[in-house]
């Protein structure tokens, strides 16, 4: 039996399992099973790879953005139906999150056009970027990796267009394993969805997503583990336990073959979440889901899916709400611009040194050279970070968006 095989079986098991205090242990057996079988699956193959374009994608600009979704997702409405307005705006008091075209056609956006055949990431990078992405009306239109770079704020953000995921993408199909292995590597995953089945394509896209080791929109469990070479597994907690016991935890160890270890509770986790900590793998990533088509459904439903955490709505065709989009992109991808300063002399507003947010003075130096740092004496800081401008500053001192500093050498 292959390892494909094995997977669909315990799947297949847990399913049919009934969830309560009794099976509890055997659940979480099986699920360190399939966390184990899956992470073989991961594995490169020994046997030679096939030639072909590759898939990988040189870093660059200062942070990565990687755009999933399913094959043409971004289908646009008809010519008919594109020159047709939302039902009815915002109600007084709700929050303007997209603005309205008039219904005259001619006063619709000149590329909508150009970008109606597009799916939905290669749409987004084509009205973002300089970057053009082929256009066509089937599936499957984009079979490499795209990467085009946005100017937002003083930085450059890379936006990598990836190949559509299909389902059972986790087990290679239509090269799922190359795609996913490049989303690992961003900082922020954006999931296009189209607005009228967004539901079930996120849940599809989620679910091939978990099953490679990657977990959006959380944060690592604060457990403590480490294997050691004797004394049996010792295990404690600082909170109280509703989800795992030492029972389980001693089980899941023994089927990685562990039997010596401390580990520490630090939260109350769930079995799964543990064998996270175990396999060491796992990538924490923030992920931003777009939901795309929304000139085709009603102003209920799009109030309601850009209630949901984590989501905005557009439209890709009518060029809709792209704006709020780049601002919600920025937070997440969480930068901070710092604007240098020499002495007798005015601050480099058009050259930013952008870095993550919570940077401080020390970032800094290492960033404009690296042996800056060890000759620093002090440094002047202007902006929101300090008490009053300019204040002088050390190594620790942390930087926020916008601020200016001039570092003095000793």
């Amino acid at each position: 039996m292959g390892i494909l095989e094995k997977i669909s079986e315990i799947e297949k098991e847990i399913a049919r399992t009934q969830k309560n205090k009794a099976t509890e242990y055997h659940l979480g057996l099986l699920k360190a099973k399939l966390a184990k079988y899956r992470a073989q699956l991961l594995e490169p193959s020994k046997s030679a790879s096939s030639k072909g374009e590759g898939f990988d994608v040189m870093k660059s600009g200062d942070a990565r953005v990687a755009l999933i979704g399913f094959p043409s997702v971004g289908l646009e409405a008809s010519k008919e139906q594109r020159g047709l307005l939302l039902p009815e705006p915002p109600r007084r008091g709700q929050r303007r999150l997209f603005q309205l075209f008039s219904s005259h056609p001619s006063k619709l956006p000149s590329q909508v056009g150009e970008t109606s055949l597009l799916p939905a990431p290669s749409t987004f990078l084509s009205l973002m970027t300089s970057t053009a992405s082929e256009a066509a009306s089937y599936e499957f239109t984009t079979l490499t990796c795209i990467p085009g770079v946005i100017e937002y704020k003083g930085a450059n953000i890379q936006l990598l267009d990836l190949p559509g995921i299909i389902e059972g993408a986790a087990q290679g199909k239509g090269r799922g394993r190359q795609v996913i292995a490049v989303a690992r590597t961003a900082d922020v995953v954006i999931m296009m969805l189209d607005a009228t089945k967004g539901e079930v394509q996120r849940s599809l896209l989620e679910k091939e997503l978990e099953s490679v080791g990657i977990r959006l929109n959380k944060h690592k469990p604060n457990i403590y583990f480490k294997p050691r070479k004797g004394g049996g597994v010792s295990f404690n907690s600082t909170v109280t336990l509703t989800q795992c016991s030492e029972k389980l935890v001693q089980l899941i160890l023994h089927e990685y073959k562990i039997f010596n270890a401390e580990v520490l509770f630090r939260e109350d986790c769930s079995p799964d979440e543990f064998i996270d900590v175990i396999v060491g793998n796992r990538v924490y990533m923030p992920c931003l889901y777009v939901y795309n088509k929304i000139d085709q459904i009603s102003m209920e439903e799009v109030d309601r899916l850009a209630r949901k955490p984590n989501s905005v709505v557009i439209s890709c065709g009518m060029k809709l709400n792209l704006d709020y989009l780049l601002e919600m992109l920025w937070e997440y991808l969480a930068l901070t611009c710092i604007y240098t300063k020499k002495r007798g002399q005015r601050p480099d507003f058009t050259d930013a040194i952008i870095l993550r947010k919570g940077a401080s003075v020390e970032h800094v130096c290492h960033r404009i050279h690296r042996s800056l740092a060890s000759q620093f004496k002090y440094a002047l800081v202007w902006g929101t970070s300090t008490k009053y401008s300019p204040q002088r500053v050390g190594l620790t001192h942390t930087m926020e968006h916008e601020d200016v500093i001039q570092i003095v050498k000793k």
